[in-house]
């Protein structure tokens, strides 16, 4: 699912001629596109949506609706790790879960 999350914006920083912010959302913290906004300061709320900031948002507006994500899932669901969810969709173990024996047997 793909969701349009609010965020508070930490820094700013600029790559490669493109103003740049970390947002954190509601512990979990990403590299956003804030061209779209010039005027973002730090501590500012965001609607980010693939990686862009679209809109400001009020601070109350913002922790409501994380607070509301995170009581539905729906953060861990949109931040979390998509290959275990993946591999758990499909009836499968997380391979990465798997340790390998510390002295396999070598046959020949």
């Amino acid at each position: 699912m793909c969701l349009a999350v609010p965020g508070k914006v930490l820094s700013l920083h600029e790559r490669d001629g493109t103003m740049m912010s970390v947002v954190d959302f509601g512990g979990v913290h990403k590299d956003v596109c804030v061209q779209y906004i010039p005027d973002i300061a730090p501590g500012d709320y965001v609607i980010v949506h693939v990686g862009f900031a679209l809109q400001r948002l009020d601070e109350q507006s913002a922790l409501r609706t994380l607070a509301e994500f995170e009581h539905l899932g729906v953060l861990n669901e949109e931040f979390g790790d998509g290959f275990a969810r993946a591999a758990a969709q499909a009836g499968l173990d997380d391979p990465r879960a798997t340790q390998p024996p510390e002295n396999p047997e070598v046959r020949s």
